[in-house]
């Protein structure tokens, strides 16, 4: 899959925190396309000193799978709180080669603008592609947050400094909610609906759901 953005990986946490700032400016807050097809789910494990990425496409139609991937190797970045993406995009990008299938929208386990410097995983991985991506997280980050109702679409913002950042949304009832926030090429309330007409049996949406499973277990 195309690189419409590159950078190198090997540099010191300093310098991935000036590549993030750089980066974030590439940000594009529009609604997600009208016509989506397909949906890639992206969830990346990290045991010692390996990482395990794995993408899920499923068809969004009927949520059949249509395309998956995996790739394993050395964890290359220490453990820096608000640089996971630079632990984890290595991974990611080799699994996205292996696809036959290129996903409309990718959705990811991780945060995209919701994030201190406002570029998570999901943002670092559409900005890349200059792909429609979300970021649906099960924990917050950065920011302040109501807590939503407890049905299924309570949502409430989320904010950090006063500045809307993501929404803190039920997926299923009596549930801890998730954290959606826009990646890339996606507006907050296109992904948040996204996320809800995703979230078919679990907390986090199906594509995520078997891309966790997947890189967990190394199958569906």
């Amino acid at each position: 899959m195309r690189l419409y953005h590159e950078h190198p990986w090997d540099v010191t946490p300093k310098e991935a925190v000036a590549i993030q700032r750089d980066l974030a400016g590439l940000v594009r807050f529009e609604p997600l396309p009208g016509e989506i097809e397909t949906v890639c789910g992206v969830d990346v494990s990290v045991r010692g000193d390996r990482v395990r990425a794995a993408l899920v496409v499923l068809r969004l139609s009927d949520f059949e799978v249509v395309d998956q991937a995996t790739w394993e190797g050395p964890t290359a970045f220490p453990y820096v709180p608000g640089l996971l993406s630079f632990r984890e995009m290595p991974a990611v990008l080799p699994a996205l080669d292996k696809l036959t299938v290129e996903p409309d929208v990718f959705v990811l386990d991780a945060h995209g603008v919701a994030h201190p410097r406002r570029f998570g995983l999901a943002c670092h991985l559409g900005a890349l592609l200059d792909k429609p991506a979300i970021g649906v997280a099960k924990t917050r980050l950065t920011g302040r947050y109501d807590e939503p109702g407890p049905t299924k679409g309570d949502q409430s913002p989320l904010t950090d400094k006063g500045e809307p950042i993501g929404a803190v949304v039920r997926t299923r009832e009596k549930v801890k909610p998730v954290f959606v926030s826009v990646g890339h090429c996606a507006s907050l309330q296109t992904a948040v609906d996204l996320t809800l007409r995703c979230a078919t049996r679990y907390k986090l949406p199906m594509p995520t759901h078997l891309a966790h499973r997947l890189s967990k277990d190394g199958a569906l």
